[in-house]
Formats: structure tokens, sequence, C-alpha cells
């Protein structure tokens, strides 16, 4: 009856997803030259996507979906008549024509797959009869998407493949090219974590974009000669019939995070799940060179276990009782109190895990704070101080974070814990021994100690290009400029923030006659506008940004991006604002009409991608923190003293970044499982209790199978209200 009920539902989804595409069908004909110039469109994300998707759902084989991760579809017409579509997305993981082809080893192979590309989807209609359009059309794609996709992903591709299906195929128009053909696959296809033979072997085609490519990637020796392979000359092309039937088989997206066998192509299953706990155990391995005994080693177990864990409140006593019994609890406290592990050590690992698992070159390093509600006044660093969490003054801790996301992810990274000033006064002198504040402790701003997180980051070798913060770190002056060099920042601002639009000349100050007071400082010859009338401003229009693919569908938002210059506000005011350096003003309007404005030092010449996609890359802290607080009881601490609170800290943090690996261990091409969900399959390991696991297992599946439908359901109403078309 339930999948009688999806089935239902997914029919409807379906129906209401329908658009009406016209595509001009009329019979092309003739020689090359008569379509000559061709055009080459990127339609990724635009409203031509559907065209492109369209074309290849009725006159290609593959359709158009399972098209995962980095890629790039080129629509080509003549005019503004589409003559072909071809898309280049990355490369499969393991073909072993191509890696015998190439020369390289599993290590290599890992390492340097990034600079290999998939020439996924190629088609000419049937209706456009045009003699070497083919070849000609591959070999301008090849130019385009070396350039093109450094320009999108930052890796500039060396090598291209492609895979074709010999039994409907003689690859004529590649030969043409002069692509070469490396082998064939073995008739195998991955279904889960394994692989089952199929017996479709295809073709493997290579062509070489970089012939220096062996010694850029160091492969030493020059790659053996490809195996000649036989193909049919009599293959037809599929009819119109056979492509209906296949397409009626498919996902009504071809997404794998909302893919009905979630569960089968993630490799869950109970033997997967019951390992969790030994994966758990490996992982937290990692981190004993940081414990001076292996009874400190078994404590920080049972707490990551705790955080795991389905208790209501993940502080020391209830993890204790529950896995470690009575005598241990006191062994606990003391340990968080007092216990010599060194937390600089499980710092350094912790970066290590990051840096070799999801740190990239032009990944974002963040800055923000996180506060912590506090009844009592004797835990360190408490006082009464602006709360975030609460939106006003209230009794709180407050801690200062340093996280990193990128493409892989997202991770906090560091923490510090902020001390009020009052806390250094003679009248806490008490206070601070109770609570074991270091004596050489001094009076540091959160902005101080962002920066000092920062700046470890970079010394200890994180890969990062962009910094992003929000306006309590934004808006002062003297943070930006004492940021790590090199770096680009994107860091939010207030609204009353203001600027100069062009560069303004500072009029000296003028000799008054008579009575009155004398100017004292130069004036700019123009004066500064708050960025929030920017924003205002009809003159300066809003366009529509693409920012990705959501929960709920794509995303898409209302943003201004331009060129200002910045202001310092001295003792004269703002009509002696003094003009500083050009920087990019990025603003953004949400669905809630709520706007928030940021400042970025970026080069002039930056793609406006790069800073929409640095936009995106600023939110991922915050959901960081709202992961920790509501599965890993970030803020279920008890304890009051200063190591306490650290290490607390960055236990939690150790637990959040085995979430992420799991999330991307149990996936076929991109993460499927949610917070939540890992952390119900990890608690059911931690049970060794099969009824449990399977239960937490029905739960996700369940879970999956609401998520997909409604994604759909979201997606299809952005598609029918035209907010943006995918």
């Amino acid at each position: 009856m339930y999948n009688s009920i999806v089935n239902d539902i997914r029919m409807d989804v379906n129906k209401f997803m329908i658009q009406t595409i016209n595509i001009d069908h009329s019979e092309v004909t003739g020689n090359l030259e008569s379509l000559l110039p061709l055009t080459f469109i990127i339609v990724d994300q635009t409203d031509e996507e559907a065209v492109w998707d369209e074309m290849m759902k009725k006159y290609h084989y593959l359709g158009y979906r399972k098209m995962i991760g980095q890629r790039i579809k080129y629509l080509i017409k003549s005019g503004n008549r589409p003559v072909a579509a071809i898309s280049y997305n990355r490369s499969a993981n393991r073909v072993a024509a191509r890696d015998e082809y190439i020369g390289w080893n599993e290590e290599k192979r890992l390492n340097q797959l990034k600079y290999v590309i998939s020439n996924n989807r190629f088609l000419i209609p049937p209706w456009i009869h045009v003699k070497n359009l083919a070849s000609y059309v591959l070999a301008l794609s090849l130019k385009r998407v070396r350039i093109d996709w450094e320009d999108m992903y930052g890796t500039k591709p060396m090598i291209v493949e492609t895979f074709i299906d010999t039994s409907r195929y003689t690859g004529t128009c590649y030969k043409a090219a002069n692509w070469i053909c490396a082998g064939e696959t073995k008739g195998y296809g991955k279904v889960g974590k394994s692989y089952e033979y199929h017996g479709n072997k295809k073709a493997v085609y290579l062509y070489i974009l970089d012939h220096r490519y062996n010694k850029k990637l160091d492969m030493g020796s020059q790659p053996k000669k490809p195996k000649s392979i036989k193909i049919k000359e009599d293959t037809k092309f599929p009819t119109p019939s056979q492509l209906r039937k296949r397409e009626e088989r498919r996902m009504l997206l071809g997404i794998p995070d909302w893919d009905e066998k979630l569960l089968a192509d993630c490799g869950l299953s109970i033997d997967a799940i019951e390992g969790l706990g030994d994966k758990l155990e490996e992982y937290l391995n990692g981190f004993a060179g940081a414990c001076a005994n292996s009874k400190q080693m078994d404590l920080i177990t049972v707490y990551e276990k705790g955080l795991f864990s389905d208790l209501e409140r993940k502080s020391v006593e209830p993890i204790a009782l529950r896995y470690n019994d009575k005598t241990g609890v006191r062994n606990l406290q003391i340990f968080f109190k007092q216990g010599k592990v060194s937390q600089e050590a499980l710092l350094k690992q912790h970066r290590l895990n990051a840096i070799e698992f999801m740190c990239e070159e032009n990944g974002m390093a963040n800055v923000d704070g996180s506060d912590f509600p506090k009844k009592g006044g004797n835990s360190v660093g408490v006082a009464r101080q602006h709360c975030g969490i609460l939106g006003k003054t209230e009794n709180c801790q407050a801690g200062v974070f340093a996280g990193y996301s990128g493409s892989r992810g997202y991770a906090i990274m560091d923490r510090r814990l902020y001390m009020p000033q009052k806390w250094f006064g003679d009248d806490y002198a008490d206070r601070r021994e109770d609570c074991e504040v270091p004596k050489d402790l001094t009076f540091k701003t959160k902005n101080e100690l962002a920066l000092e997180m920062l700046k470890d980051m970079d010394e200890n070798g994180v890969p990062f290009q962009w910094i992003g913060c929000d306006s309590a770190f934004g808006s002062d002056r003297g943070f930006l400029a004492n940021l790590p060099t090199g770096r680009y920042y994107f860091a939010d601002i207030k609204e009353t923030q203001l600027v100069f639009l062009n560069m303004p000349q500072m009029i000296a100050p003028q000799k008054k006659e008579g009575r009155g007071r004398k100017q004292q400082y130069p004036r700019p010859s123009v004066s500064p506008v708050h960025v929030k009338s920017i924003a205002e401003n009809p003159d300066i229009p809003w366009q529509t940004t693409f920012l990705g693919e959501g929960s709920k569908g794509p995303i898409s938002t209302q943003t201004k991006c331009l060129r200002v210059i910045r202001t310092a506000i001295g003792s004269g005011g703002p009509k002696c604002a003094t003009p500083l350096d050009e920087v990019w003003l990025y603003i953004r309007k949400y669905e809630n009409d709520r706007i928030k404005y940021s400042f970025s030092n970026a080069p002039f010449e930056i793609d406006r991608k790069e800073l929409d996609r640095a936009a995106t890359m600023r939110w991922p802290i915050e959901q960081c923190f709202n992961e920790c607080k509501s599965y890993l009881g970030m803020d279920h601490y008890e304890s009051r003293s200063w190591n306490a609170w650290h290490l607390h800290m960055v236990l939690v943090m150790i637990a959040q970044f085995f979430t992420l690996i799991l999330r991307y261990e149990f996936k076929r091409h991109t993460p499927v499982l949610s917070m939540p969900m890992t952390k119900k399959l990890i608690c059911a390991s931690i049970t060794k209790s099969v009824n449990q696991i399977v239960k937490a297992l029905k739960n996700v599946e369940y879970h999956l199978r609401r998520n997909a439908i409604a994604y759909r359901s979201h997606r299809s109403k952005k598609l029918n209200s035209k907010l943006i078309l995918i």
C-alpha cells in the first residue's frame, strides 16, 4: 500500500512538471559551411537547460539524468536553432583500460583523477543531416571545455574520456576528431559497494588535451599502446518507442540524493551498520597520540559514543552512567577538569584529517561566534553580555569558532572561549582559580581571538583562498587589515556602512572669514552613501542569481554586485569621510525580503560566479553550530573549568567530522544522508542490537522517501512559478 501511494504521488509530480519545449524538427541538409558560425552556450542552471534536457530525453539512449557532480552542458546553435548538444562530467572512478593507458598506480589515480573528465553525452538530432558536423562540434567542444572547466571548477583537465556502446555506434566522429581507442570495459557496473556483471562492454576512447600530462602528473613512462577493438558497423539508432520505454523506467529526477533505492545505493545494510562502531573506534585511534595513557583514550571513546547516543542530555554524568557504569562518573569528571590529554595534539590530528579529506585551495575559512546561556555565575567566562541565540543581553558564555567550508563539506576547525574583561579584575581572582584559568591569560577581544585562529590555520597548512565572517568582524577595519595575506575576504557589513560609488577628491580645509567654527578636516568632493540606499536604488537593478540545488529544489536569490570605495570615518564625522580601497559590494535579498550586505577584496577581474560561490560558503559554519547543538550535545556540557570547556568543544568537533566522513562513505555519487540520519545509524551500531539497527534502517529509509517527495514538490512549484528553470 505504501509503495502504491508513493507511485501515485510520483505520477502526480511528474505530470505537474511536464513542460512544453518548442524545438524546430524540420530537416536540415547541406554542407557544414552553411551552418557556420556555430555558437556554444553553457546552459547549466539557465532557461535553455530545459531544451538540452528535452533533446537528450527523447533522442539519446542514456537520457539526460544521472549527471552527478561537476558538469558542463553545451547547447550548440546555428543562428537561433539548436543543431547539437554535448556535455562533460567528472570522470569514472575506475576504468581498467584508461588507467592502464595512463599508467598510474592506485595512489596517483586517487590524487590525480580530477585531471580527467568525461564526455558523457553527445547528440546530433536525427533531423540534422550535415556531413562532418559531429566531428567538427566535438573538436570545438574540446577547446571550449578545457577553458570553461578550469574557470568553473579551478582544475585544468588534461585528458578526456568517453564510452561508446559498440552494439549501437561505431565511434566514427571520435576517430575523425583524433580520439584514441584505449581498450574496452569489462562489462561490470557498480551496484551499491559491489560490482555486478551486465555484459554490456563499451569501447573506451581518450583524448589527450595536454600531451605533457605524463610529466605534469609525474607518470614517468609513456602510455602503453592501446588494444585494437573491432566495432560493429551495422548498428542502428534506437527507435523513439524504445527510448520512451527506457525513459518510463527512470526516476522523475536523476539526482541520486532522491533515488528510490537509496539504501542499496549507499551501501546501507545490517552488516554495514553493525560495522560503524568499529569504524568509530578506528577513527578515534588516530587521536591516541594526544593521550598520556590508554585510560585517557578509553575515556575519550566513551565520551564520543555518548555524543552519538540517544541520551537526552549529553553531559559527563549521563554518558558515564550509560557507557562506563557508576564508578566511571568521577573518572570522567576528573578527566575533563584536570586531564593531561594534549588538546593541541587533538586539534592537530583533526586538522590533518580535514586537510586530507575535504580541504581545497579555493575553500573558505569562516569565523563566527556562538553563545551558550548559563543560569549560574561560576562557570568559566560567564557574564551578562549579548547572547546571540537569545537575541538579548543575558547570562552566558561566548565562544569564538573557526570553521571551514568547501565543495566536499564543512567542519569546525578551532575554538576559543571569550573571557570578558571583568574576569581579569581582582574581584574575580577566586573564580579564575576555581575554573583553573591559565595564569598567563590576558584579555583579548573576540576579533583578536578570531585572528589568532585564522593565523593558526594558515601556519598549520590548512589550504583556503577565502575568509568569511559576519558583520561583527567585517565592520572592523583593523580585523580585515590583519587577515592572513594573499586571501580574499567575504565579510558581512551593516546596512549603515558608508561607501563612495566613485573615488572622490579630498578638498583641503578652507580658511573661513568672519564668525563660525574653522573647518579642520579635508572633505570629500562627493558625499558617501549608506549601502542600504544602494539596495533601495531602482537605477541599480536586482539580478536573479542561481546559487545551487538545495533540499527544496533550485536556490535562486536577488543580488546586486558592484565596485565601491570603502570609507574611514574619523573625528570629523561622515562629512569628512576618508576613502580607502576599492572593494566589491555584494547585496543579497532573501525570500523574506531580509537583505544582507557584504564586502569582498577580491580583484576586479574575478568571475561573478566565484563571488556567488563565496556567498554560499558563508553559511556552513552556522550549519555546523545547528548540527552540533541539535544532535551532538554541543551546549549540553555542565563542566565549569577552562580545560573542560575547550576539551568538550574539540571532542564535539571531532564527532561532527566523523559524521561527514560517513555521509560521504555511504553514498553513490553525492552525500545523501543528513546529520540526524547518520547519527541515528551510529547510535544503533553502538547498541550492538540487530533489532535496533533494523529499526534505524527503516527509519532512515522512511525519511529519505519523505525527503524525495518533498524535494520534488518544492522543485516543481518553483519550476511552475518560473522562479528558475534548471
